[in-house]
């Protein structure tokens, strides 16, 4: 079996300002005339969710509830530093939660995404997903139209490790069983890159100029080619 392990955000698919966009949205659509903007929550989310300290296995999270109470504390953190009363910040955080997992809300995939995919699928290769997300990103790919393509998808919410942790790679490679060539790609270059490579899995950097890498592709296509199959745009 032939397997690319994918990254979701910033690889496959992304949502404009992330977190911090979602909690705007969340006040927009509840509070007229709120005055708050992604900056001013900026400082009340940095370094607060797992996948800031990689190096520490978080297996006390790795159910949905459990994740979704850290996370939604973390959010309500941030409207409380925004001037909102513990009550509404909670109800804020609930609600923000809640539109972050529905994929019909800020979500898309990039445009080479799904040509590519089907192109390398039909060429034999089998597929993974193994990102620093939600419990629900599985719902996530499959309301974006990528389940039928995926063989599985490993995320750090239910492993309980966030990459670049090297056992975040060896779950995937258990899962993966008898391979006979592996890559990884992603748009970073310590979680997906240095990750995969200390893991032993071959990985090529897409989407983004940073960080020192042996493979770097500016799309999908590109990054299709380093892994040896040169794919028609589109097709």
């Amino acid at each position: 079996m032939k397997v690319i392990l994918w990254d979701f955000d910033g690889t496959l698919g992304h949502r404009s300002g992330m977190w911090r966009s979602c909690l705007v949205e969340t006040l927009d659509e509840q509070v007229a005339g709120h005055g708050i903007d992604a900056d001013q929550l900026r400082p009340f989310l940095r370094d607060r969710f797992p996948w800031h300290r990689p190096e520490v296995a978080h297996l006390e999270l790795c159910e949905p509830g459990a994740w979704w109470r850290h996370i939604e504390a973390v959010l309500a953190e941030a409207y409380r530093g925004v001037g909102f009363d513990d009550e509404h910040a909670q109800q804020l955080a609930r609600d923000a939660g809640n539109r972050y997992v529905d994929p019909s809300r800020g979500w898309c995939l990039y445009d080479d995404t799904l040509p590519v995919l089907e192109q390398l699928h039909a060429a034999g290769w089998t597929y993974g997903v193994l990102s620093n997300h939600i419990p629900e990103l599985p719902d996530l790919l499959d309301g974006l139209g990528l389940s039928s393509l995926i063989e599985f998808v490993h995320t750090s919410a239910i492993t309980g490790y966030e990459k670049p942790h090297r056992k975040a790679f060896e779950i995937a490679l258990e899962r993966c069983g008898n391979i006979s060539e592996v890559w990884m790609v992603g748009d970073n270059p310590i979680a997906d890159v240095a990750g995969a490579e200390a893991a032993g899995i071959p990985a090529i950097l897409v989407r983004t100029e940073s960080g020192q890498v042996a493979r770097r592709a500016s799309d999908l296509y590109e990054a299709a080619a380093l892994i040896g199959l040169r794919l028609a745009p589109g097709a």
